[in-house]
């Protein structure tokens, strides 16, 4: 293995993973050899559903929203995926083709374990295992939370949720515009604003310039959990909607990653 090989973003992204040293030395220069790259701007449907799934995918740098779309024509985004995660697991455990879309939020880069390799680790390697099902058990708590605020919770509980660590574990900071977040909480970008607004006058988020800082984590999950005041629910009203929007950043407190 070269020196510049070793240095490419995708053969260290790679390395990085928890599994990967338990491989032997040549599955795991076969490994870096086999894998995949595909770049995509900001809207592009990078994988499309209906195609074959041709492995494991993660977000190497960018942003991605997976979404279905209903016979009539409506769309569902119901997971966003940022830099350093993988997706897609569901469907390369199958035969079957992509149930969903996979939209770039943002330039995003994505990178492909191909299946055959994918189904040799599968078979072969107990640590690979253990981060899947981990990463499975993660993927089904996600869903719940998702099921669970479409149907109980107001618009702000549904922004604090999108902004908490069930879909953004370990990260210490997070960029996003209100046009990307109301993407992923299915919400207007007019209904993202004033929820986030809310939140400031409770003294959960910061505003400024654009972006929101987050004050208080435990604070804001438990604002998710909980019914809103009266006076916060005027914006449940608002019609979904996209529109573009200044960056809204959320701070992090130190966590596990």
């Amino acid at each position: 293995m070269h020196l510049e090989e070793a240095a490419l973003p995708h053969h260290r992204f790679l390395r990085s993973q928890p599994w990967f040293a338990a491989l032997p030395d040549e599955s795991r220069t076969s490994l870096l050899e086999r894998t995949l790259t595909l770049a995509g701007r900001k809207g592009d449907v990078m994988l499309a559903a209906g195609t074959p799934v041709k492995g494991w995918y993660a977000v190497l740098s960018g942003l991605v929203k997976l979404q279905s779309r209903s016979t009539e024509g409506r769309v569902s985004a119901f997971l966003g995926v940022p830099d350093g995660e993988w997706f897609g697991e569901g469907s390369v455990l199958k035969t079957e083709a992509r149930r969903y879309d996979v939209i770039a939020l943002r330039d995003t880069e994505l990178l492909c374990l191909p299946r055959a390799q994918f189904d040799e680790l599968l078979a072969g390697c107990l640590p690979f295992n253990h981060f899947l099902v981990s990463h499975l058990n993660r993927r089904l708590g996600q869903a719940m939370t998702i099921i669970e605020a479409g149907r109980l919770r107001s618009p702000e509980q549904r922004v604090a949720l999108y902004l908490s660590r069930v879909f953004w574990q370990g990260r210490r900071r997070l960029v996003l515009s209100q046009e990307e977040l109301g993407h992923l909480a299915g919400l207007s970008r007019q209904t993202v604003n004033r929820a986030l607004k809310s939140m400031e006058q409770l003294g959960l988020v910061s505003l400024e310039f654009g972006r929101v800082a987050m004050l208080d984590e435990q604070a804001l999950a438990a604002y998710a959990e909980t019914r809103p005041p009266r006076s916060l629910t005027a914006c449940s009203s608002l019609p979904p909607e996209g529109a573009a929007a200044p960056a809204v950043r959320q701070s992090r407190s130190r966590g596990p990653g």
